[in-house]
């Protein structure tokens, strides 16, 4: 995990009042705006991972993918190193110094590819060498930084293991030697044993070549390893961030708390003492979102005023932020 940069630097990375809706067909001639992320704003220091979590369907991918104009934001602006991403020209220059790690690596990889051309793909479209070798030189040391032998450099992505392709996949996001990488949930289709291994990796390269993540993912564990900062989100809303430790050991927000007390714990006496929040009910669908804060409807705190209106995302505390209404209330 990097040391987070000081509080007044410039982020290199943010999101302000962000929203991607998706038309829906509910029937004939009629759509339905699905709020996949619905004004959502931070920001991201350099050097630093922000953790981004939550249950599937919440809208974390879609933040990812948003924040990269691989989905042309609803409203809100992106801003990478301050200026905002808005011309075509801004957004090439954005995909030359931001990459993304996708979720399957059975999925993400061309099977017709060997893994040199799979990792030198990004590196022909930016036409980022001057001869053949150059870029064989450079496809193997890509692969050398994420583990992979040389002699893999002919080979399809068929003949790899789910921890191979992974690496596979992240030697060709190195490709361009980005800056910002978002991570989406890069380690949830692997196995237990192989996902430490991953995440150790993607600290060692942070460290070695200065790079900034968004880490997403459902396992709040994961999460918290790598993580300088944690947001959590809920149906499209942000409703807390803090420091990884902090968002640990004093969550605020009830959904926070209930995600919390998920988390096993090693020490049999205290895991038979913790309390385990067990939320009712399911997560509403982003089509028919509740009225006000969209957490009500499963939360055992909720009162007449959280159906009224969405609450504030405030600073509680400094670096604390929470969107709820009875957050100096809660027991």
């Amino acid at each position: 995990m990097s040391q987070s940069t000081t509080q007044n630097e410039q982020p290199l990375v943010e999101a302000r009042n962000l929203k991607q809706y998706f038309n829906i067909n509910v029937g004939m001639f009629r759509s339905k705006p699905l709020k996949a992320v619905d004004d959502v704003s931070f920001a991201i220091r350099r050097g630093e991972t922000l953790g981004l979590v939550g249950e599937s369907g919440c809208g974390k991918t879609t933040v990812g993918r948003t924040l990269l104009h691989l989905y042309k934001p609803t409203a809100g602006e992106v801003f990478f190193e301050g200026r905002p991403i808005r011309s075509k020209e801004d957004i090439n220059r954005l995909h030359k110094r931001a990459t993304m790690v996708f979720q399957d690596p059975y999925s993400s990889l061309n099977p017709r590819m060997t893994v040199s051309d799979i990792i030198g793909e990004p590196l022909d479209i930016h036409h980022m060498y001057e001869s053949r070798a150059e870029r064989h030189d450079r496809i193997l040391d890509l692969m050398d930084k994420v583990g992979l032998n040389s002699e893999h450099a002919s080979r399809y992505a068929h003949e790899f293991s789910g921890g191979q392709r992974q690496r596979i996949g992240i030697a060709r996001a190195l490709a361009l030697n980005p800056e910002f990488i978002v991570c989406d949930e890069p380690v949830s289709a692997l196995d237990v044993s192989i996902q430490a291994q991953v995440i150790n990796m993607f600290d060692e390269l942070q460290d070695d070549l200065g790079l900034t993540y968004l880490f997403i993912a459902h396992d709040i564990l994961v999460v918290r390893h790598i993580s300088d900062r944690i947001a959590v989100m809920y149906l499209g809303k942000m409703v807390e961030l803090a420091d990884a430790k902090e968002i640990y050991e004093h969550p605020l927000h009830p959904y926070t708390r209930s995600l919390m007390s998920a988390v096993p714990l090693p020490d049999p006496k205290v895991a038979r003492a913790h309390q385990r929040i067990v939320l009712s009910g399911d997560i509403p669908s982003p089509l028919n979102a509740p009225s006000g804060c969209p957490f009500r409807t499963r939360c055992r705190y909720a009162a007449p005023e959280c159906s009224d209106a969405m609450p504030e995302f405030n600073e509680v505390t400094p670096g604390h932020f929470c969107a709820c209404h009875r957050i100096g209330e809660l027991d």
